[in-house]
């Protein structure tokens, strides 16, 4: 038997069935055969199936091809993403594809207003055309925002449908969901926000608040923008210790007290993923806690976490931990956000480091020491921005947010310009001359810092002032000298590799409630909140490294005073 051919479609329905029978007879020896008697069917059976071939007379060849195309573009405008309808001017939608059908009754309601206002909009501008056939015509379609109950945002572009006569009869109207694109603008604002107000050093910040305070206004700020950012309660912030390796705690939000004990250091291995984010650079991701041997237990009932690192120039200085109860609450737009937001966050933290106390007294001039510092980090901030405008070409809107972020960079650069100076050592020391003074000449000072340039600057400064100066090299080592000596005053460094400032505060409270400490500190965070505390407790003055010898004779007699006061 001869191999039979694909399958035929005859269209049997014409006004000639003698030579409909002669044709099906033909064919039946050669193909398989599929028969239909109305051109309905015939397209049901195209629907359906695949043929070779479609036999039919003539006369219904047209309508059958009309059909089909009808049928086509109805397949084509129910498979594409977008939603389209056709709305007349009463505002009746005459159609819908399946998109469109998809959505609820509060947007069709949204989108049948609309296309209603934009019938009658293009009817006005037809109406009122020029004479004039080479004068411009009118813009042809219109685009929509639509907010939906402030639950769903839809975009929507409305175009005229025209009759032969010059009247408008219909707008044809696409529309799609975006709503995530939305909130991506959001973000980008948020960033832009937060940024510009965490690094934007303000003249009323710096005059009205002492250290204490202006640290904790940083922390009120990183804490309520990460809050409006990410839309997340839990975080901590850590920064490595160069020294030790250690990530110190530096603020946190929501995150149990033990977890923050949990004492990590900047090593890929058995330190959890902070740990190995700080080693690294690289973030990372975890959608779920459960199967994830490097997460260490932080927010009770967490699911998944993100932690990304905090660059200053090319350097890692710190880690951003943000957990969720939910699992896989993270994707790879909260990793971006997060990696930009903290590179935001370790130039503010630097540019506190560099602040210095007396700046408030000065003309507030700037040194290179500041624009190196920061530079680099905003150069990174722009080039993330940069690396996302690619990928939204064509989105004009979005880009022009991301550009106006760029264009806040290139303000913060202008600011630092005008913001701080930082020298790295005690400004004036070497034009001190040896002097009685009333209040420094015969008192017990203890003197502490591991800095050895410090200590021995300071110490010398007040041995000037014919003061008895004790010298202490470590935070332990100033503890056991206030067990065993008296003093009438204590000067400590604020962060050392063994003992914090605190640590040597307490000590020299147990020993003496009435003795007066200054603490001293060239960091703009505050580890383990030291001053903070001790504010609290009684601290005598906080000095922001570097400082001028006026500033810390100052605080020096100032502490004396109160103390033979009190006694």
């Amino acid at each position: 038997m001869a191999e039979r051919l694909n399958k035929v479609l005859v269209l049997t329905g014409h006004q000639n069935p003698t030579l409909t029978v002669d044709l099906v007879k033909c064919l039946e020896s050669h193909c398989e055969l599929v028969q239909a008697e109305t051109i309905d069917e015939a397209i049901d059976q195209l629907r359906r199936q695949h043929f070779a071939a479609v036999f039919s007379d003539a006369d219904d060849f047209l309508p059958l091809e009309r059909a089909l195309v009808s049928q086509q573009a109805s397949l084509i405008l129910n498979t594409i993403g977008e939603g389209i309808c056709l709305v007349d001017g009463q505002g009746h939608c005459n159609w819908m594809n399946k998109k469109m059908l998809a959505w609820p009754a509060r947007v069709h309601e949204k989108v049948r207003r609309t296309c209603q206002e934009a019938f009658h909009l293009f009817s006005t501008q037809v109406t009122n055309l020029p004479p004039d056939p080479c004068s411009p015509a009118p813009s042809r379609s219109k685009r929509y925002t639509l907010n939906i109950e402030d639950q769903q945002f839809m975009e929507m572009i409305c175009s005229p449908i025209v009759s032969p006569s010059g009247q408008v009869v219909q707008v044809v109207a696409i529309v799609w969901d975006a709503t995530s694109q939305r909130r991506l603008q959001q973000k980008i604002d948020a960033i832009d926000k937060a940024g510009s107000e965490l690094v934007r050093l303000e003249a009323d910040l710096v005059m009205t608040k002492n250290v204490a305070e202006r640290l904790k206004l940083l922390e009120e700020k990183i804490i309520s923008y990460t809050k409006d950012l990410m839309h997340f309660d839990h975080f901590a912030i850590r920064l490595l210790d160069r020294k030790t390796n250690r990530l110190e705690i530096v603020m946190s939000a929501g995150l149990p007290e033990e977890a923050l004990n949990i004492e990590l250091f900047g090593d890929a291995e058995n330190n959890g993923i902070s740990g190995y984010v700080a080693a690294t650079g690289r973030s990372y991701i975890c959608p779920d806690v459960e199967r994830d041997p490097r997460y260490v237990p932080g927010l009770d009932s967490a699911r998944s976490s993100l932690t990304v690192p905090l660059r200053l120039h090319d350097k890692v200085i710190g880690i951003f931990n943000i957990e969720s109860r939910q699992r896989a609450a993270f994707n790879e737009d909260d990793r971006q956000f997060a990696e930009i937001f903290g590179r935001y966050v370790a130039v503010a933290l630097n540019i506190l480091n560099l602040l210095v106390t007396e700046r408030v007294e000065t003309s507030h001039t700037v040194t290179d020491t500041v624009n190196a510092e920061v530079a680099g980090p905003l150069n990174d901030i722009a080039s993330d921005i940069g690396a996302i405008m690619d990928e939204y070409l064509g989105d004009d809107r979005l880009r022009s947010r991301l550009q106006n972020v760029l264009d806040n960079v290139n303000f913060i650069r202008t600011s630092l310009r005008q913001a701080a100076e930082g020298p790295n050592t005690i400004l004036g020391a070497k034009d001190v001359k040896i002097q009685e003074d009333p209040i420094i000449s015969g008192t017990r000072v203890l003197v502490v810092d591991d800095e050895p340039n410090i200590r021995a600057t300071i110490a010398d400064i007040l041995r000037k002032y014919l003061a008895s100066v004790t010298i202490g090299t470590s935070g332990q080592s100033a503890i056991d000298l206030i067990n065993s000596n008296d003093f009438d005053l204590v000067i400590s460094d604020i962060k050392m590799s063994d003992k914090t400032g605190y640590d040597v505060f307490a000590a020299a409270k147990k020993k003496n409630e009435k003795l007066p400490v200054i603490l001293m500190t060239g960091f703009g965070y505050d580890p383990n909140h030291c001053i903070v505390r001790a504010s609290q407790e009684g601290l005598s003055a906080v000095l922001f490294k570097p400082f001028k010898v006026e500033a810390l004779l100052t605080e020096v007699r100032k502490a004396l005073q109160s103390n033979r006061v009190s006694v």
